[in-house]
């Protein structure tokens, strides 16, 4: 099986590309990757990207057709990954997470790749507090990002066939230790913030609603969507993914990380503006079609996992939210630096 996986150098990359060569045998993967977060690397011995077999370095806006000859599968992770960024750049995130995606899909069936996995978010259901949402609940995008993965499961939605199935993953918020790690998300913020200063702020009253997934269950849904048959949930498929279980308010992953990292004071902003982005999510659906594929870890699990990889590296920055281990950061450095044009593209004759 040939594999074409844009975003590759990301957080999540590098757990699904050493997931799909656990699983899949006579696996060829090509990387596709800007490059912005190559050196935000945290404690690994070797470049994950060894584990592909061709690595280019290309804007997902602009792939040429030839990288999809012969390719089976495509799995697309490339994106302005969080509200902060997508904030900070809408127009990009509008040309990259809905322009690109769909331009892409559409070289994708052009080529006869059969099987497009799109990495979704549960975020398009931003305000609900009446209870679950199910896949077929209204969608309420409160944020650039969120409305940009709106926008292209719609239009993916009209391109996919029998021949060229399409499967939306509506991923709950990412979490986990990675050899990319970020700190950009709420439990990972969390866990370093009580390793480096004992302390967890709670940047809102804490009563917001988020459901968590760990990155290494994420790797497993798309195993699954890869060779997803069309009789399994039909040629289009929006599917939330993670587990009833995790739905957690955002005080209670606090107390979590406290449990397993004693010591640790919680500060909750009671004065807070209210959070609109509270949501819980029903994951019935990708229990029923996924029955092999569930996750697998639970949430006291990942933050001794993200704890030992952060003992691992030293870690000790209590200043962390100014690293580069927030992506918005690093995207701010490579602009002031002259890297990157205003649309985030690289400028290539710059000399450094």
């Amino acid at each position: 099986m040939r594999i074409l996986i844009t975003g590759n150098m990301g957080y999540i990359g590098p757990s699904v590309v050493s997931h799909l060569r656990a699983v899949l045998p006579d696996l060829t993967v090509i990387g596709v990757d800007m490059g912005y977060f190559a050196d935000c690397l945290t404690n690994s011995a070797f470049f994950p990207e060894c584990r592909v077999d061709l690595q280019y370095f290309c804007d997902v806006r602009k792939i040429p057709q030839q990288l999809l000859d012969g390719v089976d599968a495509v799995v697309h992770l490339a994106a302005i990954s969080n509200d902060p960024m997508g904030n900070t750049f809408e127009k990009v995130t509008l040309e990259v997470n809905h322009r690109a995606s769909v331009d892409l899909a559409k070289k994708a069936k052009e080529a006869g790749v059969k099987s497009f996995v799109f990495a979704s978010s549960c975020s398009m259901y931003g305000a609900a507090e009446d209870g679950a949402r199910t896949e077929e609940a209204p969608l309420n995008p409160l944020t650039a990002y969120a409305r940009s993965k709106v926008s292209t499961e719609r239009d993916l939605a009209q391109i996919a066939d029998d021949g060229f199935t399409v499967t939306s993953l509506r991923f709950s918020t990412a979490c986990g230790m990675s050899e990319r790690l970020r700190l950009d998300l709420v439990l990972n913020d969390f866990v370093a913030g009580a390793l480096a200063s004992k302390r967890i702020s709670i940047l809102s009253d804490g009563t917001p609603w988020r459901p968590l997934i760990n990155i290494k269950d994420m790797a497993r849904a798309i195993d699954w969507a890869i060779d997803r048959d069309v009789d399994n949930g039909g040629k289009f498929l929006a599917v939330n993914v993670g587990s009833n279980e995790w739905n957690f308010q955002v005080k209670h992953m606090a107390e979590a990380v406290a449990q397993v990292i004693p010591g640790v004071e919680i500060s909750i902003n009671r004065d807070a503006q209210p959070d609109k982005r509270s949501y819980r999510v029903n994951f019935d659906l990708f229990n029923k079609l996924a029955p092999n594929h569930q996750p697998q870890f639970d949430l006291l699990t990942t933050i001794a996992e993200l704890r030992d990889g952060l003992e691992a590296m030293g870690f000790a920055d209590e200043n962390f939210r100014s690293s580069k281990y927030i992506r918005l950061n690093v995207l701010r450095s490579l602009r002031e630096k002259g890297l990157l044009t205003d649309n985030l593209q690289w400028i290539k004759d710059r000399k450094v």
